[in-house]
């Protein structure tokens, strides 16, 4: 069975991020994932999750100047050093909120960096944190994020992360499947999740287009999810969509018993 948890990076956006914890609780979620809890900090992140009594399945690795629109480091040659300070950090936040999944975002290729140099820094990179994350019993996820809403994005297709996958052969390495950036760029949604499922560590969505809650948009999310439910996936799907409206008002396609 499918178990669901709430993106308080992107649900309700209409509270501070810390309000969000609890109100994911009060929609019924047991469990969450966010993209960042580093500016929050440890402590407020940690107390927020005890004192709703949520789960916390997945964050990302330090993704760079997010507001200057980085969105990750691990293809940049001169930064493996603040990477790796980023494995660390990550590690130590992992460890106090007991979340056992941490992903990876590639990063925009800028055109002075040649596609061969930024390809092996992310395979050195990847293959340092799968063995750091390894030991601590945390899975390494890398993400395929589409090239429409992030240009340049240097992993944008799950055959891309196919490749690395197979590039870095290591078995603390998983593709997190958003099935959202998935239809923005190939489509395929249920073959391209049967072909790769031994490797998919989680799974995220949103419809297309606009990127809000399924059943706004093209993807047949029952047929999908069904599909994924079929095939024996046992891992968390993250609702990591913008609410088209009131997020509880859009969260009417998710039965509460479900979540």
């Amino acid at each position: 069975m499918i178990r669901y948890a709430a993106n308080l990076s992107l649900l309700y956006p209409d509270r501070p991020f810390l309000e969000r914890f609890e109100a994911a609780k009060a929609s019924g979620f047991s469990a969450v994932e966010f993209m960042f809890p580093y500016a929050a900090g440890l402590d407020a992140v940690q107390n927020a999750l005890a004192r709703n009594q949520l789960k916390l399945v997945l964050f990302n690795l330090p993704a760079g100047h997010w507001e200057d629109g980085e969105r990750g480091i691990a293809i940049f040659p001169d930064r493996q050093e603040e990477f790796r300070a980023g494995v660390a950090e990550a590690i130590r936040y992992a460890k106090a909120l007991q979340c056992v999944r941490i992903n990876c975002l590639a990063g925009v290729r800028p055109y002075e960096l040649s596609e061969d140099e930024a390809w092996t820094t992310l395979v050195a990179n990847v293959r340092f944190a799968a063995d750091q994350l390894a030991e601590h019993n945390i899975r390494l996820l890398v993400e395929a994020v589409n090239s429409l809403d992030i240009p340049g994005f240097f992993l944008n297709t799950p055959a891309r992360v196919e490749r690395l996958l197979d590039t870095v052969q290591h078995p603390n390495v998983y593709l997190q499947y958003d099935i959202y950036h998935a239809q923005r760029m190939q489509g395929e949604l249920i073959g391209t999740f049967r072909r790769l499922a031994a490797h998919i560590g989680h799974v995220q969505i949103a419809d297309n287009p606009g990127r809000h809650e399924p059943g706004t948009g093209e993807i047949h999310y029952d047929h999908v999810l069904n599909a994924l439910d079929d095939a024996g996936y046992g891992g968390y799907v993250g609702l990591e969509y913008i609410p088209a409206g009131d997020t509880d008002e859009g969260l009417r396609w998710l039965p509460r018993e479900k979540r």
